[in-house]
């Protein structure tokens, strides 16, 4: 008769942990013996979540030694679970108020950007696919899925120029937050000048429609609103004059509302604003895109956090990074990022909600989702998750040496705090709960000073197109 570790619904890790405390195992050496893979164990740790098929081989290497692992655990029942019960008082699932969204999370974002050093270091990181990637005429072609404020796309145009000074520019970005259009195109002018081969577009429509500037129902593209603003003059006061200028008609026509199935912003009318200098429009013909005749084939995808953690690894995929890899030239690089956990943040998450498991799907979770999504056309792709030395990476909350000692100053608490929550995407109605005691203040300090300041884990994965 089998041996049985843990009662039904219980978790499978303490399953394992139990197992390898009675059997000496270390957890990397049960992974690597169950399911061939070093930090199985260490991932379960972090959140993560298996499928039927990795519970069947756990349980299968489980039983071979004489125990048994529980039917339903805790870390498969994400998978299992098509929708939550209803609740008659609630607001449903596609309510804003039952999840983060970053389009309602204004002042947590503004903070966390200013206070956090993950845009600088995503540019970085962005900058080194350039290396890799082979333009063809008449332009480099870079399609951004998500711009916010601007300041990645900016960083990246800039290291652009340093790599390709005497090439045209064709850059598309995505974004559906009026003021993050307001502030991307604010930082706009100085490329502009620096850079005047430019052709800059900047669209909210969905991202199986921003790549092509093309939207898909017919309502939507007959509705269509293609706006071009060539801009006169030679300085960077000039152009900046003109994108001011803007305001009026960016009120009017970027309007978005939540979608009442999915709680996600959509927009009301579809929009494509392109810029580019009039003084360049000869040489820029071939690149300016024109209405109902443009096309994809992007040298460079940037993917950061284009999704919300929490959503399976499937909608991802379907949603998100599908239709971008299908906008992707020969020898054309998707990267993609998104935060991964197991950092101080995490830490500082679960001193308050112990349970708590926002990234419940990873790079190669996610690759799996976009391989199987494209099918056949997979073939034709390369889907890189390498190693974590190169895919994960760090980055900081900004402070001074004096300001993490015996004694934090609050403010210094308040934004580690709004850092933490916003980046483990903790929605308004439990943050509610727990802001009126001090026990989040008192977590935050501890993980504060135990690590000598506050950092993040994000980690990356490329999918790129073959060039034959």
């Amino acid at each position: 008769m089998l041996e049985t570790l843990a009662q039904q619904g219980d978790g499978l890790l303490d399953s394992i942990a139990d197992f390898c405390r009675r059997t000496g195992m270390a957890e990397s050496t049960f992974g690597r013996r169950a399911v061939n893979d070093g930090k199985f164990v260490a991932r379960l740790r972090d959140g993560a979540r298996i499928t039927p098929e990795t519970l069947t081989r756990v349980s299968t290497y489980l039983a071979s030694r004489g125990v048994t692992a529980p039917a339903s655990p805790r870390e498969l029942m994400q998978l299992l679970r098509v929708a939550p019960r209803p609740a008659p008082s609630a607001p449903h699932e596609g309510a804003p108020s039952r999840n983060f969204r970053f389009f309602d999370n204004r002042q947590k974002y503004l903070l966390f950007v200013n206070t956090c050093s993950e845009k600088e270091v995503i540019a970085r990181r962005v900058g080194m696919e350039l290396a890799s990637i082979h333009p063809r005429p008449p332009a480099v072609r870079v399609f951004d899925a998500g711009m916010g404020d601007g300041t990645v796309l900016t960083r990246v145009m800039r290291e652009m120029h340093r790599r390709f000074a005497t090439v045209p520019f064709y850059v598309v970005g995505k974004e559906v937050s009026l003021e993050d259009v307001r502030l991307s195109l604010a930082r706009m002018a100085d490329r502009f000048f620096e850079h005047p081969a430019t052709v800059l577009v900047v669209t909210n429509m969905y991202y199986s429609e921003a790549p092509w500037l093309t939207p898909k129902a017919l309502a939507a593209a007959t509705s269509l609103l293609w706006h071009e603003l060539p801009l006169n003059g030679t300085t960077a006061h000039d152009f900046s004059e003109q994108i001011a200028a803007l305001e009026p008609f960016l009120s009017k026509n970027w309007q978005a509302r939540h979608s009442p199935s999915t709680g996600n912003p959509v927009y009301e009318r579809p929009v494509a604003l392109v810029l580019y200098r009039e003084d360049f429009r000869f040489l820029l013909n071939d690149v300016i895109p024109r209405q109902s005749q443009t096309r994809a084939d992007y040298d460079l995808v940037i993917a950061s956090q284009p999704y919300r953690a929490r959503v399976p690894a499937k909608f991802k995929a379907q949603r998100v990074i599908a239709p971008l890899v299908r906008a992707l030239g020969p020898g054309g690089r998707l990267l993609g990022i998104h935060s991964c956990g197991n950092d101080p943040g995490l830490e500082i998450v679960r001193k308050v909600w112990p349970e708590e498991s926002p990234f419940q799907t990873n790079r190669h979770d996610v690759l799996r989702a976009v391989r199987t999504e494209l099918g056949k056309d997979a073939r034709h792709y390369n889907f890189n998750a390498y190693a974590d030395a190169r895919a994960v990476f760090r980055y900081d909350m900004h402070t001074l040496p004096t300001e993490v000692s015996s004694s934090i100053g609050t403010s210094t608490l308040f934004a580690a705090w709004n850092a933490a929550v916003y980046v483990a995407q903790i929605d308004d109605e439990r943050l509610g709960k727990v802001i009126g005691e001090r026990k989040y203040l008192d977590a935050t300090r501890e993980v504060l000073q135990a690590h000598g300041g506050l950092w993040f884990l994000d980690e990356s994965y490329v999918v790129s197109r073959k060039r034959a």
